[in-house]
């Protein structure tokens, strides 16, 4: 019996195909060609199945299809092995890749790093790190903005999240956490030296030989980062222990830094190309009358508010979500066995032409009291996910990209040349491959 049929067999009369022999549809899962690529959703519609990494997938694509495996109603979506299989060596046992009881107890646990009270403290910090790095910019000409504000944002992590900074360390961090990243959709799936599995293996050795001294110190002290407030956070008896700290800070650090820095050279290209929106953020920053924002001021940035929302949609930092059936089960009607890898395709579902007129268009506008565009579908947008996994740094990340955008645009004016388009590379998570350069003017 054929590999197709074989497959088929497993899932009924649900669309789809093996690919090419041997090596399915591998290629473009690596590349990001799958995630991006509409033929597929607009040929099998919003479930199919298809071979990849050597394991036979389903794709769910649009807002009922990811909806429903990320409302998770049925309990047999599993984020932890289905995130495992990609990035469980590098990112074992970060939030994402726990479930049930265990996940919610370490949710509940890290939810009281995330409080309210404890972002308006992570404030202060933030802004005196954004302010430091901008001053280490030139004051006209060129840079590459992506690597540039990576290196901001790694920075405004570590001040924030472990109370210090990395200094001279900063690059082999930055290195580790690119590496343990691009890991994930390694081909080559042991560590032959030079390749990207041991690239992540040697990366992920770094990142715990960096935090894992830290750990008894943060015990000790009485800091307000949030490394300490891992260490010390009690509910009803129950505390993280060593490892537990060590695996989460390293999954909180790669996150916060890696999702922040592609919204905010997203933003950066749009407002840069779309000079009037531009002028609408600076105008209602300067209407603040303070060059670093306080807590209270966010909500006001309505404007900035809109643009990094419709900058998430058009690209979405994390643009497909792993999870694996745990049980038989169906979506969207066809049934799926246990022992199922599922691709969850966020790209798809901000993409969606039924519920975002000219999709492809930036349009910040959609997000405006006036038109919520975002409210005609309740899966409609995601880019944070949804359900009981829904980024717990969400709240946190949207503070820091208004931070950095404040101060950003009443320093500088953006531009770059006519007829630009960023070319993208959505291998893992996406980036711009040319680094983004645009043209500061400083104000």
């Amino acid at each position: 019996m054929s590999v197709m049929e074989t497959t088929t067999s497993r899932f009924g009369d649900m669309p789809g195909d093996a690919g090419p022999p041997v090596i399915g549809y591998t290629k473009q899962f690596v590349d990001g060609t799958l995630t991006t690529s509409r033929d597929r959703f607009e040929r099998d519609g919003p479930v199919t199945w298809l071979k990849a990494m050597g394991r036979s997938w389903v794709m769910a694509m649009g807002p009922d299809a990811c909806g429903e495996v990320l409302q998770n109603r049925d309990r047999a979506f599993d984020s932890g092995p289905g995130w495992g299989l990609l990035i469980g060596r590098f990112f074992r046992r970060g939030l994402m890749l726990l479930d049930g009881a265990e996940h919610h107890s370490h949710r509940r646990l890290m939810q009281e790093a995330f409080t309210s009270h404890r972002l308006a403290g992570y404030l202060e910090p933030l802004n005196e790190t954004v302010t430091a790095g901008l001053a280490a910019w030139p004051r006209d000409g060129a840079l590459d903005f992506y690597p540039t504000v990576k290196q901001l944002t790694l920075d405004v992590a570590t001040r924030t999240f472990m109370g210090e900074q990395t200094g001279v360390e900063a690059d082999r961090l930055n290195r580790a956490f690119v590496d343990c990243v691009r890991a994930g959709t390694a081909f080559v799936r042991f560590p032959v030296p030079g390749l990207r599995w041991s690239r992540g293996l040697h990366g992920r050795a770094v990142l715990e030989d960096y935090l894992r001294p830290r750990i008894a110190r943060k015990r000790a002290g009485d800091g307000t980062d949030l490394f300490s407030a891992l260490c010390h956070t009690e509910v009803e008896g129950e505390r993280f222990t060593d490892a537990d700290v060590l695996n989460h800070m390293i999954f909180l650090l790669m996150a916060a830094h890696d999702t922040s820095t592609i919204t905010l050279t997203t933003m950066a290209y749009h407002l840069a190309k779309h000079p009037e929106w531009q002028d609408r953020a600076r105008a209602e920053s300067e209407a603040l009358g303070t060059d670093a924002v306080a807590y209270d001021d966010l909500e006001r940035l309505e404007v900035l508010d809109q643009v990094m929302k419709e900058s998430l949609r058009l690209v979405v930092p994390v643009p497909g979500l792993s999870r694996y059936t745990s049980k038989d089960t169906t979506l969207q009607g066809y049934p799926v066995p246990a022992g199922t890898y599922i691709a969850t395709n966020l790209y798809s579902v901000h993409r969606y032409h039924e519920w975002w007129p000219d999709p492809d268009r930036f349009d910040p506008g959609r997000f405006s009291p006036q038109r919520r565009e975002d409210k005609v579908h309740r899966y409609a947008f995601m880019p944070f996910g949804n359900g009981v996994h829904k980024c717990i740094g969400m709240y946190f990340g949207g503070m820091e990209i208004k931070a950095v955008m404040h101060q950003l645009l009443l320093k500088y004016r953006l531009e770059v040349p006519d007829g630009y388009t960023m070319p993208l590379d959505w291998t893992s998570l996406p980036r711009p491959s040319d680094r983004l350069p645009l043209t500061l003017h400083r104000l």
